[in-house]
């Protein structure tokens, strides 16, 4: 009897080893799980982003058409576009003149269409009733107000000197805009961030991993430049500045 119950509190001892083994291994599996959420919240971003692309562009409607989740709308967006951009800048179109013949044709087919109906006693044309979502012009007004508001902010900490690293970068944007602006015309360039606006997000979205790893040597590369033109430049040109000017200002 006495040989009976070593051998059963054998197996129970082994069968608590297994269950404590599988409690560590458990255990152990979130811990890993939770290092590699740690190590992915962690990862570098693009202009800091935090949030998905979709997310980024306000969500909805508009970054659907933007990101090319309903492709039928995009290809139509991008398609108007490039015509008019043919219309009115290849061929010297005036937009008056286009509208004007465009509405005189379709007025006057669906006119003679309708009218002819009524001789050849059969349905006239179904017309249906175009009008414009409220919701999607909200979130368009909405966003373009948030990203215009963002830039005024920016404007005003520059303007009163709070991020020289801002400034350069602010200037050296405008001069680019600048140089590009007198190469080309205001339609071509509304042509330009169009086109741009259709393809680098959607690209961005579906190779974001790549690009974000790039953009992340190419930052610590900019600060290394940025460190050694402070430490050389800026620095000795902000010491021979009086700082007396700036408390008679602030004063």
């Amino acid at each position: 009897m006495a040989e009976e119950h070593k051998h059963e509190e054998s197996i129970m001892e082994k069968i608590a080893e297994k269950i404590h083994g599988h409690d560590n291994s458990s255990s152990s599996d979130s811990d890993d799980e939770k290092k590699a959420s740690s190590i992915k919240t962690k990862i570098y971003r693009l202009f800091g982003r935090e949030k998905p692309v979709h997310k980024v562009f306000g969500g909805g409607k508009p970054a659907d058409i933007f990101l090319w989740r309903n492709k039928k709308v995009s290809g139509g967006v991008l398609g108007a576009a490039t015509l008019s951009w043919i219309l009115f800048e290849l061929l010297q179109y005036n937009l008056l003149t286009l509208f004007g013949h465009v509405s005189i044709l379709a007025l006057a087919v669906l006119f003679l269409w309708s009218s002819a109906t009524t001789f050849i006693h059969k349905t006239p044309p179904h017309i249906p009733e175009v009008h414009i979502p409220e919701d999607v012009v909200l979130q368009l007004a909405s966003g373009l107000r948030i990203e215009i508001n963002r830039g005024f902010t920016l404007l005003r900490n520059i303007a009163l000197g709070r991020d020289l690293k801002k400034f350069l970068m602010v200037v050296a944007g405008l001069w680019v805009l600048s140089k590009v602006g007198s190469s080309c015309n205001f339609l071509t360039l509304i042509y330009i961030a169009t086109v741009l606006l259709f393809t680098v997000p959607v690209l961005y979205e579906k190779y974001e991993d790549k690009v974000d790893d790039f953009g992340e040597k190419a930052m610590k590369e900019i600060k290394k430049q940025y460190a050694v033109l402070d430490e050389k430049v800026l620095s000795k040109v902000m010491s021979k500045i009086p700082r007396g000017a700036f408390n008679k200002k602030k004063d």
